[in-house]
């Protein structure tokens, strides 16, 4: 437990952040999870329909620090290419 209030406060803000970055990372992996999904279903418009919301999702979670810039990357690279094959 924290002793200063420094610290107390440092664990205050950090519980709020790690709601924030949980709700983020969801959203990201609901959104891809559903996208895989419709590929693995041959529905490939749809698929496609999705692609702007899955990026806009990985890209908040890159902007906001819940995932690293190549992360980010990797994932839209990968997933791009599983729609192209």
């Amino acid at each position: 437990m924290p002793i200063t209030a420094s610290a107390k406060k440092a664990l205050r803000s950090s519980k709020r952040k790690r709601v924030f970055n949980l709700n983020r990372k969801e959203t990201m992996k609901g959104v891809i999870k559903e996208y895989k999904k419709l590929i693995d279903q041959k529905k490939t418009a749809e698929a496609q329909k999705l692609v702007p919301k899955l990026q806009k999702a990985i890209d908040k979670a890159m902007k906001k620090g819940v995932i690293k810039k190549n992360t980010a990357s990797r994932k839209k690279s990968r997933l791009m290419k599983k729609l192209s094959k």
